[in-house]
C-alpha cells in the first residue's frame, strides 16, 4: 500500500473524524458485501451473529462492570490458551550510551523456551526520579526479520530496510523515541517470531528450508527471502500452537506480559502509570495488552479495530495468523476484548483507506466499543479517531496518541 494524497492532507487537517463529543448512530447490523467464502459466508457469520456475544457487557444481563469483567477475562484467557511463562526473567544489560537525547539500554532475558528476547529501553537523557512508562509494540509489515528496529532508531546509521520501513508507516519517525522525548521510560522488546525470537532457518528440518540459510542476515536480498520464507511458514506455526494447546495472540500475550514484568522491575518506572501502543500487528498486540493485563493504565491501538464480521467475510486474506481465537467470537466481538479495560483510558486511531478492514465495521466496532464504555459510566476515558489515507500511524496520529498518554498519565 503506497501512500497518497490523503495520507499528506492529514499533516494539515489532523483528524477527519474524531469522534468525541459527538453523538453515534445506533449500532447496525453487520456490513454486507461480497465475501471470501461465498454462499458458506452468511451461514458462517450467523453462527455468532444471530444475538449479541454471549459475554458482551451490551447485554442486558450484565449489570455490575466487575462481576462482568472477572467472568469474561476468565473465558478470554482459557480461549486464548495462555501459556504460563513462570518467574520474571532477569535482565541483562549489554549496552548503554546516549543518542538522540536519549539514555538508551541494549538488554535481554532468557524466556523458558527460544533464543534471548533482545529489547531496548530509552528514557530523556539526566532524567531522575520514577517517570511513566509506555510498552512499545513493534508492528507486523510482512517483515519477521526486524522487530524493535521497526520502531526505535539508535544510531545514525540505521538499516536501510528500516530507513524505508519507518517512512513508509511512520512518516519518517521512530515513535519510541519521541515518545521517550516527552518523559517516558519506553522499553521496546521482540516479540515472538520476530528478529531475536524469529524461527531460526538451522533449527527447522532441510527440506523446509528451501535452500535457505542464517549466513549473511543483514543482507536486504537474504531478509527478503528471510520474511518470503516466514509468512509462508505463519500456517505451519499456527497449526502448531493449537495441537499444543495454545493460540498465537495467547504466545504473544504472555510475551508481552513478561517484557512488562520486567519493566516494573526497574526503580526508574511508576508502576502505576503505564501504557502501551502500536500499529498494526503492535495493536493487535495492544488489544490483548490493554484488554487483559491490568497494570496496563492508558492504551492507544493504531490501525488494528475492526469486528470478527471484518476478519470472517472481507479481510481474512490481509491478516496474519496471529489475529484468530478459536471459539470466542460467540462470546465476545473482537472490539470487546479492548473493552475489557473499561473503565481505563483509551483511544483508537484509524485510517479511512486502510485495506485491512472496511470502513463500515471500523465504524461499528468504534460504536460497540463507546457502548461498553457509556454502560461502565466512562464515556469521557474512550476517544476514536478515523484519518485520511492508508495503513499508517504517521505524525498527526502520534501527536493525538502522544497527547493522550501524556492527558492520562501525567
Amino acid at each position: 500500500m503506497k501512500k497518497t494524497s490523503l495520507a499528506g492532507m492529514a499533516l494539515a487537517a489532523g483528524p477527519v473524524w474524531a469522534m468525541e463529543g459527538q453523538p453515534r448512530p445506533p449500532i447496525t447490523p453487520p456490513f454486507v458485501m461480497e465475501n471470501l467464502i461465498g454462499s458458506y459466508g452468511p451461514w458462517a457469520n450467523s453462527l455468532h451473529l444471530d444475538s449479541l456475544p454471549r459475554l458482551s457487557f451490551r447485554n442486558g444481563q450484565f449489570t455490575d462492570l466487575t462481576e462482568w469483567k472477572k467472568l469474561a477475562l476468565e473465558r478470554v484467557e482459557d480461549r486464548m490458551g495462555i501459556p504460563e511463562l513462570g518467574w520474571t526473567p532477569s535482565m541483562t544489560v549489554h549496552k548503554s550510551y546516549t543518542y538522540d537525547g536519549l539514555q538508551i539500554e541494549e538488554v535481554s532475558w532468557q524466556l523458558p523456551y527460544g533464543n534471548p528476547t533482545k529489547a531496548v529501553i530509552l528514557k530523556p537523557v539526566g532524567a531522575t526520579g520514577k517517570l511513566p512508562a509506555i510498552l512499545g509494540l513493534h508492528c507486523h509489515g510482512g517483515n519477521k526479520y526486524f522487530g524493535l528496529r521497526k520502531i526505535t532508531r539508535t544510531s545514525d546509521h540505521p538499516h536501510e530496510l528500516m530507513v524505508a520501513h519507518q517512512d513508509h508507516y511512520y512518516e519518517g519517525t521512530a515513535w519510541a523515541n519521541e515518545i521517550a522525548k516527552r518523559g517516558y521510560v519506553v522499553m521496546v522488546a521482540d516479540a515472538f517470531t520476530f528478529a531475536s525470537r524469529r524461527v531460526m532457518l538451522a533449527d527447522v528440518p532441510e527440506r523446509q528450508r528451501n535452500g535457505l540459510s542464517d549466513q549473511n542476515p543483514e543482507d536486504p536480498e537474504n531478509i527478503k527471502a528471510y520474511n518470503a520464507w516466514a509468512s509462508n511458514h505463519e500456517h505451519v506455526m499456527a497449526k502448531s500452537l493449537f495441537c499444543a494447546g495454545t493460540t498465537w495472540p495467547g504466545v504473544f500475550f504472555a510475551e508481552d506480559r513478561a517484557a512488562l514484568d520486567v519493566l516494573c522491575t526497574r526503580t526508574d518506572v511508576d508502576v502505576n502509570r503505564i501504557g502501551c501502543a502500536g500499529l498494526s500487528g503492535g495493536g493487535l498486540r495492544t488489544v490483548m495488552m490493554g484488554g487483559l493485563d491490568p497494570r496496563i493504565s492508558c492504551a492507544v491501538c493504531v490501525g488494528f479495530m475492526s469486528t470478527w464480521t471484518d476478519f470472517l467475510l472481507h479481510k481474512s486474506f490481509t491478516h496474519t495468523w496471529m489475529a484468530y481465537i478459536p471459539i470466542l467470537p460467540q462470546e465476545l466481538d473482537f472490539p470487546e476484548i479492548l473493552g475489557l479495560r473499561a473503565p481505563n483510558p483509551t483511544l483508537v486511531l484509524n485510517d479511512i483507506d486502510d485495506a485491512l478492514y472496511t470502513m463500515p465495521e471500523m465504524e461499528r466496532a468504534d460504536r460497540i466499543l463507546a457502548e461498553v464504555y457509556a454502560k461502565a459510566g466512562a464515556s469521557d476515558r474512550y476517544k476514536c479517531s478515523f484519518y485520511p489515507g492508508p495503513h499508517k500511524f504517521d505524525k498527526p496520529m502520534q501527536e493525538e496518541a502522544f497527547d493522550w498518554f501524556d492527558k492520562w498519565l501525567k
